[in-house]
């Protein structure tokens, strides 16, 4: 990992199944080669899908737990610790650039949900930078997140990467087993629509609210709100995002991630698709909270 010379990059990352903590494929890979293709952060500020709920907070507790926030895994998984620290001065800091915006300490309510751990162990997997979380509040509208998202400009500048961890297309209920590597026409319509706007007019995302596809890809906004946050960023910015990995799940979930002023790392050649769910037979995809 490079030492930090400039503004630091961002990303946004689609996690699906929390198993691909476990597993190595082609989306697990890309992450570790993001994580070890940039500076060294000096923190990590996390837009965890997981953490949707009527609040504006932010971690802000010196060690953050690891919260196992599924349902119907091996227990493999329900052991995996991912043991960053926290960070409370940089908690203060994320509070303060976001005024007028009112964002509360948290800390001793949350921690480091899945969508933000699952990818983490493979981007940073000694766990030595300092994780803080930042909650989604559902009571905004998107055009709010989007401002905040770009509130969070000042941080970059201070060494913090900013990740979204979410999907862009998030259907559980509408998965197909048949097809673990591949996508409903739907789901692919809307995440070209998706790439285009990001890739080209990041400050127009609301637009994709108007899509014919959009409550078919997000009936809930929860996954697809944390890539909102890397709009922002990158309209403060005046420039596009850039493909990491793309690619589908099960039909229903797109897995394509974004990278905001950082290149796209060589070498990712493993064809292997995403990690499964649990068997539908047993637990429904709606109940795993994935």
């Amino acid at each position: 990992m490079q030492t930090q010379t400039a503004t630091m990059p961002a990303a946004f990352l689609g996690h699906g199944s929390p198993m691909n903590a476990l597993e190595i494929n082609r989306y697990s890979q890309a992450w570790q080669a993001f994580g070890a293709s940039i500076p060294r952060p000096r923190a990590i500020l996390a837009i965890s899908a997981h953490w949707y709920t009527q609040v504006s907070a932010v971690t802000a507790m010196e060690r953050p737990r690891t919260i196992h926030d599924f349902y119907g895994f091996p227990q493999e998984l329900f052991d995996v610790e991912y043991g960053a620290p926290g960070d409370p001065g940089v908690a203060e800091e994320v509070a303060e650039v976001v005024k007028p915006d009112v964002v509360g300490l948290d800390r001793d309510s949350w921690g480091l949900d899945h969508g933000t751990w699952s990818v983490l162990v493979h981007a940073f997997p000694k766990a030595d930078v300092p994780v803080l979380q930042l909650a989604i509040d559902e009571r905004r509208t998107l055009d709010q997140h989007l401002q905040l998202g770009a509130r969070l400009q000042k941080l970059r500048e201070r060494g913090v990467l900013i990740l979204g961890s979410g999907n862009i297309v998030h259907n559980l209920r509408a998965m197909s087993w048949a097809q673990p590597d591949a996508a409903f026409d739907w789901n692919r319509r809307f995440d070209d629509a998706t790439r285009e706007c990001l890739t080209e007019r990041p400050a127009e995302v609301a637009k994709l609210l108007e899509h014919p596809d959009y409550r078919r890809a997000a009936p809930t906004p929860d996954h697809f709100l944390p890539m909102v946050y890397l709009a922002g960023l990158a309209a403060a910015e005046g420039h596009g995002l850039r493909v990491l990995i793309d690619g589908y799940a099960y039909g229903s979930l797109s897995m394509t991630s974004y990278l905001l002023d950082a290149a796209r790392p060589q070498g990712m050649d493993d064809k292997r698709p995403a990690a499964p769910l649990p068997n539908p037979a047993k637990i429904p995809p709606e109940d795993t909270n994935t």
